[in-house]
């Protein structure tokens, strides 16, 4: 079979998934979805379209549609927001707000006022990327945090396994890794639940292309057709929503 130079010289721009419905992006640093109280966290907003960045809002149990430095949080320098110590009434939905008004893709946050949490991702992960979950305790003697303590992880409410190091890894997820995840230890109580959001991104060869330098592709069709790209250089995937 033959190849045309167009097809050889064929590039792909590596776009998030987000990207496609909006530019604007929330970044949580510790990036993770569980807090101790009294623990600090910084929450900022990038916007592609905008030098300006955003403002953080939240939607908590208490209050709506509060923005940052404005009804709760602290301006510092280099993050535009951050809660020096977190407390339960800080669990809510925490997402950006560009200056157009676009918004970002929200995130659960949940500050536990207990000896366990759970060490999740808090932004949406590829479908086919490695994840790691720990489960985190701090003591009253603790400066930060700490694991490798005998830990059982929960899916959905059903044990999937123990791990005696207190981390558990996916080493590719699928869809059907999605859901709340939990972690215990027997003397040390339980975390919260997180929703642990997977991106529904499938890959398979493309036969237009040579071997092993191919670029392997999806096409999803009908109502929301998307490609599912997979840059062999780096091995990052990313889904693209072509439709929009």
């Amino acid at each position: 079979m033959e190849f045309t130079p167009l097809l050889l010289m064929l590039s792909v721009l590596m776009i998030p998934s987000e990207a496609a419905h909006t530019a604007v992006s929330l970044i949580v640093s510790p990036s993770r979805s569980q807090f101790f109280k009294y623990e600090s966290v910084s929450l900022s907003c990038e916007d592609q379209g905008s030098s300006a960045g955003g403002r953080v809002r939240r939607n908590t149990t208490k209050r709506w549609l509060e923005a940052c430095p404005a009804d709760w949080g602290v301006g510092t320098a280099g993050s535009p927001c951050s809660i020096q110590d977190t407390f339960p009434h800080d669990t809510g939905v925490y997402w950006c707000e560009s200056v157009s008004g676009e918004h970002s893709h929200a995130v659960d946050i949940t500050v536990h006022d207990g000896a366990v949490i759970l060490d999740s991702p808090v932004l949406p992960v590829n479908q086919g990327q490695a994840v790691t979950l720990r489960c985190l305790h701090k003591d009253k003697e603790a400066t930060k945090p700490f694991s490798n303590f005998p830990a059982a992880f929960y899916k959905d409410g059903s044990l999937v396994r123990t791990e005696a190091a207190g981390e558990m890894t996916i080493p590719a997820v699928s869809t059907s890794d999605a859901g709340l995840y939990r972690c215990s230890n027997s003397e040390l109580e339980g975390s919260p639940e997180s929703w642990l959001a997977v991106r529904d991104c499938c890959v398979v060869s493309w036969c237009l292309f040579p071997t092993w330098w191919s670029l392997p592709c999806c096409w999803r069709g009908a109502a929301g057709l998307k490609v599912c790209v997979q840059q062999l250089s780096v091995m990052k995937r990313s889904c693209i929503d072509v439709t929009k």
